[in-house]
């Protein structure tokens, strides 16, 4: 029993044709035992009693076809319940609508992951770990966040949901293919890492604002309060409000971002008014191409690159999930999903990889400006890399445009951090894994107790305000940041074991979208991030290097996921059970005939581009 489903109803039919009997069917891995079911049958008709017909799901089956048939799993009394509530609960309280388009989707999750990381949070990085340094490590990045999001898409387009459940969420694959107990550990890690983002973001964005005088005058209090209410506003309004908001505001940012990889490239080649020639890779030589920030020579080389692996790590974190997590509310899923999966990893590539590139290029990782800028907090466009950089070939006017678009990027995050963190949590209410309230929706299609229980805990980014409570704030954010990797680790196993279930039933050729080798590069993301996670704290057992609150703020998220696990397993009584969800017990075919027709009778329908503008949007978007 789920922790949170106290009371379990069935319905037992009774009708004079119809009587209830327990029915064991042991060929093809099919489990009917301990199911109630309803058998049809009349004392009319010997065939009937012979073959009576097995009611399941709304559906009828005779027990010659389940004993013929590819398997048809049924799960446990627990699971099936919490479906049927999840379905009274929908029908009931509205469902979830699908307003979104592609372009919203790829932008939602573009404008989650590009937030303030890449204009501001680099300048750490190259500080820590030089130019090759902070480029090596976006490049070995790439590598193994590709595999995550192809993974994260090919199940999710497979059987993407509907408004009324929740199929997209990483959490809800962890549970549907891997372990119950396992999908409430992840379920809780994940709404705990999304809603502390939304903190994090919105409390950048107060940070952000107080680069301009004028806004020192305002506290940094009622900055907050005036985000967050934007950002629950929107939350509140109809999800293609919602998403053309957010394709509007991500749009600056990648326009910003463009154009400073855009006059990082007229710089190198000597473009400033300050120019002493071409500027190349000068910095690269002098004062050198990596930092070596804990020791010296090829050993330094190669802990410059892993630290930069860990701290670029952090900023791309999420962003596969974001675009799982709209499935359920975008229309025509499978193209829509695999469109924006396909997308999304080599847009955040292009962005993380020649940003990468162009910060090392256009300033000095011992640049005074750098160097000060961090030592003492400044906030916005004043730590940016980019405006340090563009500053030094004097060029003036951009920083109050940069620090524009930077305050942008916060918001907008923290925009896409409360939509995710919202529809985690109402996945969790669905699953049993959280309070029946939260299951919640209004006629708009809006899951409004989950934005409200968001936005209380959202509303830790007012600890930032008191210098006493930032540190306490940012331990909190640092935290927040493991429990992204855990979740990928999860949704790496989750793939694992859908590939198994695919490869048993013979549906291989059913999976819409497929990427090449995908089933043997999940295994090298899954080594990677095990690795960040396990060693993210390296840093503090390198002698004299040893702190406390470093230490739990890294490793502190690990026992507390475990905690969560195994407590689900002693609460549930399914401790000295299997920990896997059987192969043959994984449900790989309810909904996918229906979505199968859908997207048939959408692909028939679609209308082909008219003009070369219509081709070219449909390439971009």
């Amino acid at each position: 029993m789920a922790p949170f489903s106290f009371i379990k109803k069935f319905s037992n039919r009774k009708n004079e044709n119809h009587q209830s009997e327990n029915y064991e069917v042991n060929n093809n891995g099919i489990d009917l035992v301990d199911v109630d079911i309803d058998i049809e049958a009349t004392a009319s008709n010997d065939n009937n009693k012979k073959n009576p017909q097995i009611i399941y799901n709304e559906k009828s089956y005779s027990q010659d076809e389940l004993q013929t048939t590819s398997p048809t799993i049924i799960d446990s009394i627990d699971d099936e319940a919490e479906k049927e509530q999840g379905k009274e609960r929908s029908s009931s309280n509205g469902e979830l609508k699908q307003g979104l388009k592609s372009r919203h989707i790829q932008l939602i999750a573009l404008g989650g992951t590009i937030g303030t990381s890449l204009l501001v949070g680099t300048s750490s990085a190259l500080a820590n770990c030089g130019p090759a340094g902070l480029f090596i490590s976006y490049l070995i990045i790439s590598t193994f966040v590709y595999p995550i999001m192809n993974a994260l898409g090919e199940m999710v387009c497979f059987l993407p949901g509907n408004g009324s459940d929740s199929a997209g969420s990483a959490a809800h694959l962890v549970h549907k293919y891997v372990d119950p107990s396992l999908g409430f550990a992840a379920s809780w890690n994940y709404y705990y890492c999304f809603v502390i983002l939304v903190a994090a973001e919105v409390s950048a964005a107060s940070g952000v604002i107080e680069y301009w005088a004028w806004a020192e005058h305002v506290p940094k209090g009622a900055w907050i309060t005036i985000f967050l209410s934007l950002i629950v506003i929107l939350n509140f309004l109809p999800v293609n409000v919602y998403g053309e908001s957010e394709f509007w505001f991500a749009s600056i940012k990648i326009l910003c971002i463009t154009g400073l990889i855009i006059l990082s490239f007229i710089l190198f080649w000597g473009g400033g008014p300050k120019s002493d020639g071409i500027l190349g890779f000068r910095y690269w030589k002098n004062p050198g191409s990596f930092a070596h920030h804990i020791t010296g020579g090829g050993g330094g080389n190669f802990l410059d690159i892993y630290t930069g692996i860990i701290k670029g790590g952090f900023s791309v974190i999420l962003g596969p999930e974001l675009v799982c997590l709209t499935s359920s509310e975008c229309a025509d899923q499978r193209r829509n999903i695999a469109k924006a999966s396909k997308r999304f990893v080599w847009r955040l590539m292009f962005f993380y990889i020649l940003g990468s590139l162009s910060i090392g290029v256009i300033v000095a990782y011992n640049d005074p400006v750098l160097q000060n800028a961090l030592a003492q907090s400044k906030a916005g466009a004043g730590s940016s890399p980019f405006v340090i950089g563009i500053q030094n070939a004097g060029i003036r006017a951009v920083p109050h445009i940069v620090n524009f678009c930077i305050l942008t990027s916060a918001w907008s995050a923290g925009n896409a951090y409360m939509f995710a963190s919202s529809r985690s949590l109402l996945t969790m209410a669905r699953n049993g894994n959280a309070p029946k309230i939260f299951c919640r929706i209004n006629q708009l299609g809006v899951p409004y107790t989950a934005v409200g229980a968001s936005l209380l805990l959202s509303c830790l980014a007012y600890l930032n305000v008191s210098s006493s409570t930032a540190d306490v704030f940012n331990w909190f954010s640092n935290i927040s940041t493991i429990s992204g990797f855990i979740g990928w680790i999860c949704a790496c196993v989750a793939y694992i074991r859908f590939r198994k279930a695919i490869t048993y039933n013979k549906l291989t050729h059913r999976i819409p979208f497929r990427a090449k080798g995908q089933q043997y590069t999940i295994w090298y993301s899954l080594f990677w991030v095990s690795l960040i996670t396990l060693t993210n704290g390296y840093a503090i057992f390198i002698p004299r290097n040893w702190n406390v609150k470093d230490f739990i703020a890294a490793y502190i998220t690990l026992p507390i996921f475990i905690v969560l696990w195994i407590g689900h397993k002693v609460f549930t009584r399914t401790l000295l059970k299997a920990w896997l969800r059987p192969i043959d017990k994984i449900d790989v075919y309810t909904g996918l005939e229906e979505i199968e027709e859908l997207t048939e009778e959408l692909n028939a329908n679609r209308q082909a581009p008219k003009n070369k503008w219509e081709k070219f949007m449909a390439i971009l978007l």
